[in-house]
């Protein structure tokens, strides 16, 4: 059976990306943040993390910290 490559590829990407976004602001659990492109969105799981703090973020969750001064790399397709 031959599969279509494109759908190959596809099936090897996650569902959602994760990002790397700036904590602009804080309440109780709830983050405020700004990706590198300019978006802004809210996240849940703050933790320990204060303003300013660099994070990943997937699908409205922050999954951790994000590495200080990491280089950001935009891909468009």
């Amino acid at each position: 059976m031959s599969r279509n490559a494109y759908r190959v590829f596809l099936d090897l990407l996650p569902a959602t990306p994760l990002q790397i976004a700036t904590v602009t602001a804080i309440d109780g659990d709830i983050a405020r943040l700004t990706l590198a492109g300019g978006g802004v969105l809210t996240a849940r799981g703050v933790g320990e993390r204060v303003v300013g703090a660099e994070v990943f973020v997937r699908d409205g969750v922050i999954e951790g910290d994000a590495p200080a001064g990491m280089p950001v790399v935009q891909l468009e397709i």
